[in-house]
């Protein structure tokens, strides 16, 4: 598998149900667990983490699984970098961006935290906003989809 393969499959494998995933393909191995636990907060977060994995009997079964998780087309603002989304500047404010908004070019859309660092995502164009793609908090991996949006 490639890099761009692994990400396709990391970023499925979040949007999906499943809490566990190992693969195994001639002499590659991966293996996905969510951290799923209980919070406070009405939305739960989940990270993926990668490690190698012992070799599984019918990868084929989990293909499928993976396979039926939502594919997103069209037009997306996707992660400058690695890091965490946040949706408002603080945890009482109100979201930059909701569902059905239109955008303007530059106009702060998310925060992504970055060892330690609070930076500004703006719009590259003007759009309005499909789908917001990840939930507050949650990991981000570079080049992810963080909206599906319909350019103006």
């Amino acid at each position: 598998m490639d890099m761009k393969q692994i990400k396709t499959l990391v970023q499925e494998f979040d949007a999906s149900t499943l809490s566990k995933l190992k693969i195994t393909q001639d002499s590659f191995s991966i293996e996905l667990e969510k951290n799923v636990g209980v919070i406070a907060a009405p939305v739960m977060a989940a990270a993926p983490v990668a490690a190698v994995a012992a070799p599984v009997a019918a990868p084929a079964a989990v293909e499928t699984a993976v396979a039926a998780a939502p594919v997103h087309t069209g037009d997306m603002i996707v992660s400058p970098m690695v890091g965490t989304y946040y949706a408002a500047p603080s945890p009482d404010s109100a979201p930059f961006v909701k569902v059905g908004d239109r955008i303007k070019k530059g106009q702060v859309i998310a925060i992504l935290e970055a060892m330690k660092i609070m930076n500004e995502l703006e719009a590259e164009f003007d759009c309005k906003i499909v789908s917001v793609l990840v939930s507050d908090g949650q990991a981000v991996e570079y080049d992810m989809p963080l909206f599906a949006v319909e350019k103006l």
